[in-house]
């Protein structure tokens, strides 16, 4: 078995026959399942989970599968929400509702999450019933309930960043199975990060903060759509987890308005 998956090119084969074994009833039921990584069906959608931020999330096959790289966004969210009570976070683009679980659950913060993709909704129902989430379908801001208008502590987007021409160069694993929406940020890969930071200020509150995930390539346009509305990033990077954040927050409000209520 480990012998055939790293001839499919898993590059984990050990680890990934553990899982094969673990979620197996029998010999016959893991051969069906060996025989679907190795035809390239992501192990993720195999096995029905996906481990992130030290736990198990559910994720369904056609649902974008989260990466490793995104469990610095969880990282920065925690700091940024450190000594806040019951704040309340928003987790934009938020497929299986990986990254907002992880944070709700470390933080106890009040969790709305949203995604266009009606798949990526259900399956973050599921997940996020665990610490009360409510999840919305809809493209960005267009889904929030508008009474979170300028109550927003932590807004949090792991939109689609990767620019169009390199989709087909992605590993078969995403290109083939997972949904383009979640993927394809346009020409240069900022096209739906700009429409999140241009839109995000009217929806944080005072001291609010926005935090997205972004590419090498998109660090200066990036920076220039935080400045345009009126947010100076700081960028965060990890080399170990490959990863790259920018987070501003939002210096002050007019009138903000009072406590917000998601249920």
């Amino acid at each position: 078995m480990i012998g055939a998956l790293r001839a499919a090119g898993c590059v984990f084969a050990e680890e990934e026959a553990a899982i094969l074994v673990e979620a197996a009833d029998d010999s016959t039921a893991l051969a069906r399942l060996v025989r679907r990584r190795v035809d390239g069906e992501p192990l993720e959608y195999i096995v029905g989970w996906v481990e992130f931020a030290g736990r198990r999330v559910g994720v369904d096959p056609g649902v974008f599968v989260p990466r490793r790289r995104s469990e610095l966004l969880v990282r920065e969210a925690l700091v940024a929400l450190r000594g806040m009570a019951e704040p309340l976070v928003v987790d934009l683009c938020c497929g299986c509702g990986a990254i907002g679980l992880a944070v709700a659950a470390a933080s106890g913060a009040r969790l709305c999450a949203a995604d266009v993709d009606p798949a990526a909704v259900l399956c973050a129902e599921r997940n996020l019933a665990a610490v009360g989430g409510r999840v919305f379908l809809g493209d960005l801001f267009d889904a929030l309930p508008a009474r979170l208008r300028g109550r927003v502590d932590l807004l949090i987007a792991n939109a689609p960043y990767v620019p169009t021409a390199a989709i087909p160069l992605m590993p078969p694993e995403a290109r083939e199975h997972e949904p383009p929406v979640a993927l394809d940020g346009g020409t240069d890969g900022a096209d739906v990060l700009r429409r999140v930071i241009a839109g995000a200020p009217g929806w944080l509150r005072a001291g609010g903060v926005l935090l997205v995930e972004l590419g090498e390539s998109q660090i200066a346009s990036i920076t220039e759509a935080f400045v345009a509305a009126g947010l100076v990033p700081r960028i965060v990077r990890d080399d170990e987890l490959g990863a790259l954040a920018a987070l501003a927050a939002l210096a002050r409000r007019p009138d903000p308005p009072p406590p917000a209520r998601i249920n």
